[in-house]
């Protein structure tokens, strides 16, 4: 019994001590959920769920800590968001795999036998890979077929070309003109016949136009026989144009019989069927007409020069056999055109080339390496540029050409002081002196004394080589031989010194740094600066000049050389004049005894309000309100203030930059507000920060009483004195529950107005908690020993309620050292009940 309850006492006394750590690390009042990432949200779930904690709960301690109701709401909806997503509906990313139906694992990266025919389908495509990702070149020839934009369509529209075949089915329109005027239409019979009126038959079957024209008019001379003496005219022509049959085989994309005009071509045929497949040969077309081969076409000769050679126009019952390519090549690297060529027996490697367009710009042209296919295995070999025409290709040759070296073969270059640097051709026999008089000689700051030239040594190690410029130039010395990459740099005595400067400093319009010139004078700097301003005086003008042999063992020793020096105001030219050097300072001073005139402002319940010059230095407040007129009835002498910004910020108060004070209090309060909605943990020195005023606490009250006392303040350039009328309220504001102004009740204490802004929020720090009186001056909570005194509250304070600092967050170390307190703990209770 004694051990279970000692067991029940330690687990009541760990859930005391180590609840309040679980959210007690995070502070939900000023959370806004919109802000937070899904990253956070999950963290916070995370945090929830380590402890035991559901959604639910979730939200009950939200709560609890001081999260608002609508952020409460907002927190339910993203938590419910984000349980809904799942990794199934994240994007997938071409790394990830997928399992097929069969079990089997296929990865994103490899494409698919789909997609691979999908790529050999269309090579009309610069870019078609494999199965294995490798890039597959296309054949020369493939896409003119495939292309839809290149149509082959015959024209129906032209005249009757003369050697057109008449064959059964066409129309013929006989047009009689003259003495005689005919029309007629006739069919060709299926034999090959017209039946013509007052004619007879007459046979036109195989006939051309032309032979056809001819046999029609002689048939027609005995019956109109003004056609013998050309008083009439026949004109034959073609009416509707019939349809052919013709089959295509072999190596075609879409084999066999179609159904094309009359007036089709070879290539309509080709066209219609996809053009020769992946072994087709693009070189020798055949037609083939009554068993006989009537035309053997080259596609080439189109592609390379637009000639339609052998492409005839088709007649009924043609075949068109594409045959099985003999050979074909590969061109890849710096041509224009890499891609598989197929070549005939009687072509070369030269007519290769000029298939693929010839070599790019960057092309290594004096060699191709080619890639051999023997009965064993492959080989390399190296043809020549003189090679090119009596070199064979063979089957499956591949050709690289390769890339010019990135290097020059005659390059030299001169940089630095020369009117022309830049690069040059290195030509036999170029000297030093010869490249110098290349760049257009050397500029007028050029470095005479030395030079040197960048060499590369036969193992691309840098070698340097020095010259004296001059020397070389006069010929007194011998002239170098340049050599193939050569670099001379020939430097600028600029380049070989720190940049002269000179500073101008204090009473002049346009103080700063200039470029020195030899021969500058001081009036020239000072004229250079803008001049003197009206406050400047001419006389002990203060140089500065660089010491260069000073003792460096010497501990008085000598760290500059001060010259002061008077000169005329107006700096007229005279014989006598101060020559500066390199990094001089020069110091111009203000006059004796010059004052810029000093303002203050005096604002609120005095009887003439506005802004006052000093006149004296020894101005007083005292003295400043007696030339305002002294207090109105209505002013409250308690709360007047003193607010000294300093003499800067009063020059933009007259030139009507200066922010109002009420205005700049109150946009202080607001980056408050902000700073503690941002969680920043110490805000103690924020706060500080933020609120800090020019205020002066003054008692006005004293001052007008005893004027030129301790209390009554000399007056500075900028001062502002504000009189406030009769203040009622006490203003309460930060960590309390509503931030009001509460109406002055005479004899009430600071914790009465508190608890009149509702009381402490649960994270105030009730012992930092102060008051600002009306007139500046700030009075906090006393503490000694266990009791606080407050101070006194009079009209127009503020009381605030600073914010207490977040707590630290329990880690590791903290952890442990609450299990060793706990087992303490639990040893001294085993060691009581014993």
């Amino acid at each position: 019994m004694n051990f279970r309850r000692i067991a029940a006492t330690l687990l009541f006394i760990c859930s005391i001590l180590i609840s309040p750590y679980i959210f007690a690390q995070t502070n939900y009042s000023d959370v806004k959920v919109d802000e937070l990432t899904d990253a956070q949200v999950r963290q916070l779930i995370q945090k929830a769920e380590s402890v035991g904690y559901n959604d639910a709960q979730l939200e009950q301690m939200a709560t609890a800590q001081g999260m608002k109701a609508e952020e409460v709401s907002k927190l339910r909806t993203r938590v419910e968001k984000i349980r809904k997503s799942s990794p199934a509906s994240s994007v997938t990313t071409n790394s990830e795999k997928e399992q097929n139906d069969d079990g089997a694992v296929r990865s994103y990266d490899q494409p698919d036998a789909s997609i691979n025919s999908k790529n050999l389908a269309n090579q009309n495509t610069a870019q078609v890979k494999d199965a294995f990702g490798n890039l597959i070149p296309k054949i020369f020839g493939a896409e003119l077929f495939k292309n839809n934009d290149i149509k082959f369509e015959p024209n129906l529209r032209m005249a009757t070309p003369k050697g057109y075949i008449i064959g059964p089915d066409d129309q013929l329109l006989i047009d009689l003109t003259g003495d005689n005027e005919a029309n007629y239409k006739l069919q060709v019979s299926p034999d090959g016949t017209i039946r013509l009126q007052y004619v007879g038959l007459i046979s036109v079957g195989g006939l051309s136009i032309e032979q056809a024209t001819s046999k029609i008019r002689s048939a027609m001379g005995s019956t109109y026989p003004s056609l013998r003496s050309g008083r009439t005219n026949v004109a034959i022509n073609l009416g509707n144009i019939r349809s052919i049959k013709i089959t295509l085989l072999g190596e075609v994309v879409k084999p066999g019989s179609y159904t094309l005009s009359s007036l089709s071509t070879v290539f309509n045929a080709l066209n219609a069927s996809g053009g020769p497949n992946e072994n087709g040969s693009f070189r020798k077309i055949q037609v083939i007409r009554n068993n006989r081969i009537v035309s053997t076409i080259d596609v080439y000769n189109f592609l390379l020069k637009g000639m339609q050679t052998g492409n005839i126009r088709l007649q009924d019952q043609d075949v068109i056999n594409i045959p099985v390519y003999q050979a074909r090549v590969e061109m890849s690297g710096e041509v224009k055109r890499p891609a598989l060529y197929e070549v005939l027996s009687t072509e070369s490697l030269a007519d290769v080339v000029k298939f693929a367009g010839g070599f790019s710009n960057k092309a290594y042209s004096a060699k191709i390496k080619v890639l051999q296919n023997t009965n064993k295995e492959r080989q390399i070999t190296d043809v020549n540029a003189d090679d090119f025409g009596g070199y064979r290709p063979k089957n499956g040759d591949k050709y690289i050409v390769e890339t010019i070296l990135d290097r020059f073969a005659n390059r030299v270059e001169i940089e630095g002081a020369v009117f022309r640097p830049g690069q040059y051709a290195l030509e036999s026999g170029l000297t030093l002196k010869q490249l110098i008089e290349k760049a257009d000689g050397l500029k007028e700051d050029a470095f005479l004394n030395r030079g040197y030239i960048s060499r590369l040594n036969t193992d691309n190690t840098l070698a340097l080589l020095s010259f004296d410029v001059d020397k070389v130039l006069k010929g007194t010395q011998e002239d170098i031989l340049l050599r193939r990459e050569d670099k001379v740099t020939i430097s600028s005595i600029f380049d070989l010194r720190e940049e002269f400067k000179v500073d101008i400093k204090g009473e002049v319009r346009a103080p700063g740094t200039f470029e020195y010139a030899e021969g500058m004078t001081l009036e020239a700097l000072i004229q250079m600066a803008g001049g003197f301003k009206e406050g400047a005086t001419p006389n002990r003008i203060e140089i500065a000049r660089r010491v260069k042999n000073s003792d460096a063992t010497s501990l008085s020793a000598k760290t500059a050389d001060i010259i002061n020096v008077n000169i005329p105001v107006d700096l007229k030219l005279r014989d006598s004049v101060i020559i500066l050097q390199p990094f001089d300072v020069v110091s111009i001073r203000s006059s004796e005894g010059y004052q810029i005139q000093q303002q203050v402002k005096v604002e609120g319940e005095v009887l003439y309000p506005g802004i006052y010059t000093i006149s004296h230095k020894d101005e007083r407040i005292s003295d400043v309100i007696k030339r305002a007129g002294g207090l109105t009835a209505l002013s409250f002498v308690e709360g007047a203030s003193l607010k000294r910004p300093g003499a800067d910020e009063a020059k933009d108060s007259r030139s009507g930059n200066a922010i109002d004070t009420q205005e700049e209090d109150k946009q202080k309060m607001v980056n408050l507000s902000r700073l503690k909605g941002e969680g920043v943990k110490d805000t103690s020195s924020q706060e500080i920060l933020l609120l800090e005023s020019d205020l002066v606490g003054i008692d006005l009250k004293k001052i007008l009483n005893k004027p030129l006392s301790r209390f009554d303040l000399l007056l500075e350039g900028g001062d502002i004195i504000r009189v406030p009328k009769q203040l009622q309220t006490v203003k309460v504001t930060g960590e309390v529950l509503r931030p009001i102004n509460v109406v002055y009740r005479h004899g009430r204490g600071m914790k009465g107005y508190i608890k009149g802004a509702g009381g402490y929020t649960y994270n105030a720090n009730k012992k930092g908690a102060y008051i600002q009186y009306a007139n500046g001056s700030v009075d906090a909570v006393g503490h000694v020993l266990f009791f606080n005194f407050y101070p006194n509250v009079k009209p127009g304070a503020e009381i605030f309620v600073p914010k207490r600092a977040p707590r630290e967050k329990v880690g590791v170390q903290g952890w442990i050292s609450i299990g060793t307190a706990l087992s303490s703990l639990a040893l001294i209770i085993i060691s009581l009940y014993k």
